[in-house]
């Protein structure tokens, strides 16, 4: 059977690309979203990007020609959007991943409340 003839690979890709859609349809809107829907965003980013580590693995692991070409066409175009032409893949979704749990933690911390310090404050206003 060939690669992008099985069921299993399809439904990947296309939900691949409904993520894809998902996410880009909703990019430009981040800086005004609020802490749950930006959670939500980077959620649909971590999605999309294990879909694609599974997708990159399993065109790895294929003998399919046309599996072979794909993976080819992504080293290509992670080349074009300024990625050195030899750099890893594997490092490249690695990398990506500790981007998201920087976003995660960023987000998480930005709406806090911000803690006072009583000790400090009353320190100052006595004068002790």
């Amino acid at each position: 059977m060939k690669f992008f003839d099985s069921e299993v690979v399809r439904a990947e890709m296309t939900e691949i690309s409904e993520l894809q859609d998902e996410v880009y349809g909703s990019v430009f809107q981040f800086p005004q979203m609020d802490r749950d829907e930006k959670m939500h965003h980077v959620m649909l980013l971590e999605r999309l990007l294990d879909k694609q580590k599974v997708l990159y693995t399993r065109l790895s692991l294929s003998d399919d020609p046309e599996a072979k070409a794909m993976k080819q066409r992504i080293i290509e175009s992670a080349s074009l959007v300024g990625l050195p032409p030899n750099v890893d893949i594997s490092v490249v979704f690695s990398n990506m991943s500790k981007m998201l749990d920087t976003m995660k933690k960023v987000i998480d911390e930005m709406n806090k409340p911000k803690k006072i310090m009583i000790g400090v404050a009353i320190v100052i206003v006595i004068g002790v």
